[in-house]
């Protein structure tokens, strides 16, 4: 029996994928609970979250999307993953611009669920190691600060509520600033060890970041969009 390694709620109003997930993933070592709707998911989650949550798009009572807005206003760190239909395009990019970090399409092989779960658990614990790690690791641009230890942004001394995925995609667009990055690029630096997500994953990450920082800052402008090419975060003078 493989030890304990983190826990992953399921949230799917079909009872035999909640049951073949929640196998797979004990097998894995992962303590799993299983939810039949978003109701009955939040009645729960609202006063202890999981380590990785897993949501179907379409449910009764209360869908995935809802869902995913109650337990972003908990946590803006809890990993997120959406379980969707392929015709449902709209949703899912609503999802990510929601928060949610990654998302799969029915029907999916089981192993890849399992292979992106392992994913964001690599990253949790990449996060909780650069906390306990001694020493100051602060990237400041301008008026941007980045702990790298924390996964905490600041802008202009405000602080940022990011996701994993959002500090990582930042991250990744200030190491070299004024230099263009592929989506493709983007998406090997935010997804190290996975092969699976899009590239419209990485412009819905984007737009979510710029609403966050127009948030504290209406002005901000600092991200561009190269059409045909990528992003790039402008480069400032010294």
């Amino acid at each position: 029996m493989a030890k304990h390694i983190g826990s992953v709620a399921i949230v799917d109003d079909e009872e035999n994928l909640r049951e073949t997930v929640a196998y797979a993933l004990r097998r894995e070592g992962y303590h799993v609970d299983l939810y039949r709707d978003g109701q009955h998911a939040w009645e729960r989650l609202e006063s202890e979250l999981p380590d990785v949550a897993v949501l179907d798009i379409l449910m009764p009572r209360m869908d995935g999307l809802e869902l995913c807005r109650k337990l972003r206003g908990q946590s803006e760190l809890l990993p997120i993953i959406f379980l969707t239909s392929k015709d449902e395009e709209f949703d899912r990019v609503l999802g990510l611009e929601l928060g949610a970090d990654d998302y799969l399409c029915k029907p999916f092989a089981m192993r890849e669920l399992v292979a992106r779960i392992k994913v964001l658990f690599r990253r949790l614990a990449l996060a909780g190691a650069n906390a306990d790690t001694d020493g100051e690791e602060v990237v400041t641009l301008g008026p941007l600060s980045l702990d790298m230890r924390r996964y905490q942004a600041t802008w202009k001394d405000t602080p940022l509520s990011l996701t994993v995925t959002e500090f990582m995609l930042l991250h990744a667009l200030t190491r070299r600033p004024g230099h263009v990055k592929s989506r493709a690029r983007l998406m090997e630096e935010c997804y190290p060890h996975d092969a699976y997500v899009s590239e419209r994953t990485i412009d819905s990450h984007v737009k979510r970041l710029r609403k966050k920082f127009g948030h504290i800052d209406p002005d901000f402008d600092e991200i561009d969009t190269v059409y045909g090419l990528g992003y790039r975060y402008r480069e400032h003078q010294s």
